[in-house]
């Protein structure tokens, strides 16, 4: 059974004051947590075992417990220093058996994963990125793709001068497990900014599928806003 991990232990600066008593997954979106539309989208597509990195553990563990209330079971990691994106992962090395899924816990989407998880099995990858097309390419990690949809480069928030596409990570993987053997056991480890760099360059095949459904990360005020109007003005369609 396919196994997901929901990286949550950010610290949501740029959201402040609404981060002060929230970790930003948890915060409202159509009278629920993003989280829970994480957690039912994950569900709607066959994936129940899940595993969540926390900072601030109280909040999320005290409203979602094992999992057993949402038909899912939840296993978590406490990071008491935060072990960056892909450093989360060596928490649950004995957990991420087979293909799984990363989710960016302050992303908001309705992506059909099932066509998503497809892809990457045809493509026989390591890794294959969820893309998208954003407004401001210097704020993210952007890709360069083959027509295969290879990706052969990959810069994290590149400078003005380095930007050569608007076609940018959107903060959704499935990877094998083979991909723990390029993480370090401690430490952060960083996606973006070392792991997926270091895979092309060592030659290995990481394949971007572009994302053409609703999708929206929140780590801004302006953005958290314009993904509840989304909400409202039936822009996504919710599990």
């Amino acid at each position: 059974m396919m196994k997901a991990i929901i990286l949550s232990a950010g610290e949501g600066r740029r959201l402040k004051p609404l981060t002060d008593k929230y970790p930003k997954p948890m915060l409202e979106i159509g009278g629920k947590p993003l989280l829970e539309h994480t957690i039912n989208l994950l569900k709607k597509h066959g994936i129940t075992e899940i595993a969540i990195n926390l900072h601030h553990p109280e909040i999320v563990m005290n409203y979602f417990g094992d999992g057993s209330g949402f038909d899912v079971r939840i296993r978590y990691s406490i990071e008491k220093e935060l072990l960056g994106t892909a450093g989360a992962l060596n928490n649950f090395r004995d957990f991420f058996d087979d293909t799984f899924i990363v989710f960016y816990g302050d992303v908001f989407t309705d992506t059909d994963i099932t066509k998503l998880i497809a892809f990457h099995k045809e493509k026989k990858s390591i890794a294959t990125i969820g893309l998208y097309k954003v407004d401001n390419p210097s704020e993210c990690g952007i890709v360069k793709l083959e027509e295969n949809m290879r990706i052969t480069r990959f810069v994290e928030k590149p400078g003005r001068h380095e930007i050569f596409t608007d076609l940018a990570n959107a903060g959704l993987y499935v990877l094998e497990p083979l991909i723990l053997n390029y993480i370090p056991e401690r430490g952060e480890y960083d996606f973006g900014k070392e792991l997926f760099p270091r895979l092309l360059r060592e030659g290995k095949a990481i394949y971007g599928f572009p994302i053409t459904d609703y999708l929206i990360d929140i780590g801004t005020k302006d953005k958290y806003e314009r993904a509840r109007k989304g909400l409202l003005a039936g822009r996504i369609h919710l599990c």
